[in-house]
């Protein structure tokens, strides 16, 4: 960085409102030599009007005009080759003047960093000289003081996104966040209202167009006309817990008390995923957020922190049809119901319950949908390498709900196919022949040196994880908590001093 040299100030201008520019950024916007600002190509600057109170005369303004904004260019690197070019000429332009030695400040709508033309400046200057950059009020902030809402307490989320993302991308996050807000509308808005629509978010919406300016303007996203709106403004939907449009339906207090009919709720079925609250998914926290009443087995839900007013209903972990009954009641009151379950949901846990509940005539009016989660296979496979990195399968040595019989003769097909196979339930404290009985099959019908893959807790503060032979294998070390994965005859065992790791090749023989 060069002495005797300009300043380079990155001057957020808040929202619109001249009078929320703050007190610094009004300073050094007078004191500078240079006033720089982005337009399009008619040539006004919304950034410059703001700005307009604190300039004086004799400033030097340089205009940096944008080549384009929406339309088509034959620039030989495109749209992204044409800004780039226009960004590099600009910072060459302020770098005359700095080396020249004046202050030059850049104007920006709201914050220089968020979304904003300054950063590209920034990029290309700050190494050569001295840059500072000055804050400013957001508009997602103005947005939420216009609109009188709280966008989020306690601990929801907010998720900002450009409206100009894909449309996979935007379903995406609306289905998965809390709070979100929506910026870089005009021509996107029709396509972020769709986006809304199909992930269920649409009556939650709020626009904002020119917060705090005299042309703010407040409407329920679906009151919008797409023609009328200006690249300007907000999407908004503040988090659930005081969003007026976000669904609000009370839970019954006791299922054994008749009540007036309400609207009809749902269920949602959900998987926590193995352990770690990393490896719940957002869409799924969404859904816990979002729900009035959490049903499961009480291991389960002491894994889930309820927000306040949220219903919790602790089980038995032997009661699955019941719960799930119970669970469809409450949404039939017009409770949005999550089942919770851990792991995958539909990996011998409550989805196929609540599915096959669901069948029954009186609950056919119940919505109901299921959340994948990661499952204990998934989890300690991945722990230790690759070891389903080919076909297989999952059973489980339970034999609660099915005779040993069958355990034993998909046991034995899975060998007879040459299959890696996870096995879950392998034992409980009141289960204990089973683990034994697996361990003489494999002995019978296994060689001493296949692989088998022994996880416990994984993820958690007490994971356990052990790459094994068939001969090395302990059954008394196994319990509810353990997930056993049996390799196929091609799953590898790699010993390394970086960590050892288990692998199936995904060609064969």
């Amino acid at each position: 960085m060069t002495t005797d040299t300009g300043k380079l100030w990155g001057i957020g201008l808040g929202p619109g409102d001249p009078e929320l520019v703050t007190v610094k950024a009004a300073r050094i916007i007078s004191s500078a030599d240079v006033i720089a600002y982005h337009c399009a190509r008619h040539g006004n600057s919304i950034a410059r009007s703001v700005a307009e109170p604190y300039l004086r005369d004799g400033q030097v303004e340089e205009r940096l005009m944008y080549p384009l904004t929406v339309e088509t260019t034959d620039h030989p690197g495109g749209y992204a080759g044409a800004m780039a070019d226009f960004y590099t000429e600009s910072a060459a332009r302020l770098a005359a003047h700095l080396t020249a030695g004046r202050d030059v400040v850049v104007l920006a709508e709201g914050d220089p960093l968020f979304f904003s033309s300054y950063m590209h400046m920034h990029k290309r200057l700050s190494d050569r000289f001295a840059a500072e950059i000055v804050p400013g009020v957001t508009s997602v902030s103005a947005a939420s003081a216009a609109l009188g809402i709280p966008l989020v307490e306690g601990e929801e989320t907010l998720t900002v996104l450009p409206g100009t993302a894909e449309p996979a991308e935007l379903i995406a996050h609306f289905r998965s966040g809390e709070a979100l807000a929506v910026m870089k509308l005009g021509r996107t808005f029709g396509k972020v209202r769709d986006a809304l629509f199909a992930a269920g978010r649409l009556d939650e919406a709020w626009y904002v167009e020119r917060a705090s300016t005299t042309r703010q303007r407040i409407a329920k996203v679906t009151d919008v006309d797409p023609a009328s709106v200006p690249y300007f403004s907000l999407i908004v939907v503040p988090g659930r817990r005081n969003n007026p449009l976000a669904p609000s339906v009370a839970a019954p207090d006791s299922l054994s008390v008749e009540t007036t009919p309400q609207p009809t709720g749902h269920v949602t079925v959900v998987g926590l995923g193995p352990g770690p609250l990393t490896q719940t998914t957002p869409e799924v926290s969404a859904a816990l957020d979002a729900a009035t009443d959490l049903v499961g087995y009480t291991t389960y839900l002491k894994r889930v922190t309820p927000r306040p007013g949220q219903q919790l209903h602790a089980t038995d972990n032997r009661v699955e049809a019941e719960r799930a009954e119970f669970a469809l009641d409450l949404a039939s009151r017009g409770a949005r119901v999550a089942v919770v379950s851990s792991g995958d949901p539909g990996v011998f846990a409550m989805a196929t319950a609540v599915v096959e509940a669901a069948g029954e005539e009186q609950w056919h009016h119940i919505p109901v949908r299921v959340l994948p989660g990661v499952s204990a296979a998934q989890a300690v496979a991945a722990a230790v390498g690759a070891p389903l990195g080919h076909d297989f399968a999952i059973l489980s040595l339970s034999d609660l709900l099915k005779p040993w019989s069958v355990i034993e003769e998909r046991i034995r097909a899975a060998i007879d196919a040459d299959l890696v196979f996870a096995i879950y339930n392998p034992a409980s404290s009141k289960r204990t022949e089973q683990i034994v009985r697996f361990q003489e099959l494999l002995t019978e019908l296994l060689p001493a040196e296949r692989v088998l893959i022994q996880g416990r807790d994984v993820g958690g503060s007490g994971q356990q994880l052990q790459l094994l032979t068939r001969e090395e294998f302990d059954p008394s070390s196994v319990d509810m908590r353990t997930l056993l994965i049996v390799g196929s005859s091609q799953t590898r065992i790699l010993r390394r001093p970086a960590g050892d790791l288990a692998y199936t090749p995904r060609r064969y023989g």
